[in-house]
């Protein structure tokens, strides 16, 4: 297996620098829009023999060193009992939204055999079907991220509604939060037992906390997420987008790789990290688009500010977007591989 993204999880630096990017497998693919040409999006995350056909596909075409499950970090919320779907241009829906003490008791713990088994039987498809050719990443949403689509009832720019109940039913909040943790808990674990080789927890909506909420409201859920899954031994990477004011306390989550957005470059974020941690990003997604000596110069930047971490992952500080050319994704991928070699 080519195991240089787990070796460089585990601290070490290795030659080339791994890379993989979050939304590798998705929408700026032909291939990708083939198949969601013939299913929406919840039915294709629901049939394994797709999901593990458009998660293979960044493999095979782009030449990554880690494959991405692909799902939503809102499944396990549906398996709750949310009524979740997803409208064409406005994204995730929770229907009813979460805002009482009635509407937490219509969620519920899970079973990950019993209530998400499409899942689990994606990854098993997908550990048959590398065969060893690059480790498997599974993934969860953070708590306070899932809180807030769950509150706010989905995507927002205000976040009042989960604010108002952070702040004004602190009981309620961390009565959500908890659940939450319990289900992201067995959620993370049962993916690890069905084969995926490391874990990242997407924190997308933290960084509209300030530190002292961020502490009390997010990271010591995440924590207890990183804490009982320690023992099951696969590298856990924490990423929080736009958490750039949040460094230092990221860096108590107990993860093993702290993922970077584009905000913070690498050597301004390990002073706040130090240096002896590992790394993940940060390459601005829509730097894709510059011409190739420029786009070469700033993902050489990035990997000589790499250097000076305990190790690096290449990845983009966000995920692809849409609207990039998959033969820009190849040639990055390319250009990390022969700079960092």
């Amino acid at each position: 297996m080519r195991d240089i993204f787990l070796r460089a999880c585990k601290g070490e630096k290795t030659t080339p620098v791994p890379v993989w990017f979050m939304r590798q497998a998705g929408r700026y693919l032909p291939q990708y829009q083939k198949i969601r040409g013939k299913a929406d999006f919840l039915t294709m995350c629901k049939t394994p023999e797709l999901a593990a056909e458009v998660t293979l596909q960044p493999v095979d075409i782009l030449g990554v060193d880690a494959a991405i499950l692909f799902s939503d970090i809102l499944i396990p919320l549906e398996a709750m009992g949310a009524g979740l779907s997803f409208v064409e241009g406005k994204g995730p829906v929770i229907n009813p939204p979460l805002r009482s003490l009635a509407d937490l008791k219509g969620l519920r713990p899970i079973e990950p055999e019993e209530d998400v088994p499409f899942v689990l039987k994606t990854i098993k498809i997908l550990r048959r079907e590398l065969s060893g050719r690059v480790p498997l990443i599974g993934f969860a949403g953070a708590p306070f991220t899932m809180a807030t689509y769950l509150i706010e009832g989905g995507t927002t720019k205000s976040f009042v509604n989960v604010k108002r109940m952070l702040f004004s039913s602190p009981s309620l909040f961390r009565s959500v939060l908890d659940i939450i943790t319990k289900v992201t808990i067995s959620y993370l674990s049962a993916q690890i037992k069905a084969g995926v080789q490391a874990v990242q927890l997407f924190d997308t909506w933290a960084g509209v906390l300030t530190r002292h909420d961020f502490r009390d409201a997010a990271l010591i859920y995440s924590k207890r997420i990183f804490d009982a899954l320690k023992k099951m031994g696969v590298p856990m990477i924490y990423f929080v987008y736009d958490g750039g004011h949040l460094l230092d306390l990221i860096r108590l989550s107990g993860a093993d790789v702290i993922g970077l957005d584009w905000r913070t470059d690498i050597l301004a974020a390990l002073k706040s990290l130090g240096n002896d941690v590992v790394v993940q990003g940060n390459l601005d997604p829509c730097l894709m688009f510059l011409e190739d000596e420029r786009l070469r110069e700033r993902i050489a930047r990035i990997i000589e500010q790499g250097l000076s971490a305990k190790a690096h992952i290449f990845n983009l500080g966000h995920g692809v977007l849409p609207e990039v050319p998959p033969e820009r994704v190849r040639l990055a991928i390319d250009m990390v591989h022969e700079l960092s070699s």
